[in-house]
């Protein structure tokens, strides 16, 4: 069965520019990321790939098309779609918000580490040279090997001043927050062992927004 027309729409709050072109859909809003102490050729590359400033994703592997029928307002459009193709409609349409919450509140996860008896020693570096966040795991179940986790571009991570053995994750885009924590997370993966016994490792306990209502 094929949809003749198929259309969802999305809202854009005040403070927000959504600018589309060539179903490339780019985002700037107030939580820009300032220039901090990035270099010069660290800033402009950074620049350059939508880290600051502003957020940047690329849809064109979807067959959707784009109308601004007013300032604050996208439709995003299908003619002539299957019910698969349909369904993709609302994920452009979740992508999208999810850019819009990362500009104006930011994503936040914070990450508790769980062990039963070798206590899981973390340390948290900046690495001068790309800027990014280093996360460095010690004493997993005693184990001597040291495991390092590189964050992703725009993601800071910080140990939680008022809750013991936790590390909170923030950033402006969603994939790259989640992805930073799935990084931690897999590195501390028990192997070889049943792992009903032994839950030792670094989980995502909570999930929100920098800028809490």
């Amino acid at each position: 069965m094929k949809y003749i027309h198929s259309q969802e729409s999305l809202n854009i709050p005040e403070g927000v520019k959504v600018h589309i072109k060539t179903r490339v859909v780019t985002v700037e809003g107030p939580r820009g990321s300032p220039r901090g102490d990035l270099g010069a050729r660290q800033w402009r590359d950074a620049r350059i790939d939508g880290l600051i400033g502003k957020l940047t994703k690329d849809l064109g592997h979807l067959a959707v098309s784009f109308q601004h029928p007013k300032k604050d307002q996208i439709n995003i459009e299908l003619h002539h779609g299957s019910r698969k193709n349909v369904a993709t409609l609302r994920t452009v349409r979740t992508i999208i918000n999810n850019l819009i919450i990362g500009v104006t509140k930011g994503f936040k996860y914070k990450m508790r580490y769980v062990y039963a008896h070798f206590p899981i020693n973390v340390n948290l570096e900046k690495n001068n040279e790309t800027g990014l966040f280093e996360v460095e795991i010690r004493n997993f179940l005693g184990e001597k090997i040291v495991r390092r986790v590189v964050m992703q571009p725009g993601v800071d991570v910080v140990a939680s001043k008022n809750v013991k053995d936790e590390l909170q994750l923030t950033g402006n885009d969603l994939e790259s927050v989640s992805q930073s924590a799935a990084d931690i997370q897999q590195i501390c993966r028990v192997r070889n062992k049943d792992i009903r016994k032994f839950l030792d490792g670094l989980y995502v306990s909570e999930r929100g927004n920098v800028i809490e209502e």
